[in-house]
């Protein structure tokens, strides 16, 4: 197999592993932000 496409499919595959690991710890974060704005001040959940 060309080096070229190798490095390509690494690259590719990094990109879509790491912006697929942000979405999940930011969607975890501001879900776990938004719980503690209730429990702490009341606030919805919906703002």
């Amino acid at each position: 197999m060309n080096i070229g496409i190798l490095l390509l499919i690494i690259v590719g595959g990094a990109a879509g592993g790491l912006s697929t690991l942000y979405l999940l710890v930011s969607f975890v974060g501001t879900l776990g932000y938004k719980i503690y704005r209730k429990v702490k001040f009341g606030a919805s959940l919906y703002d």
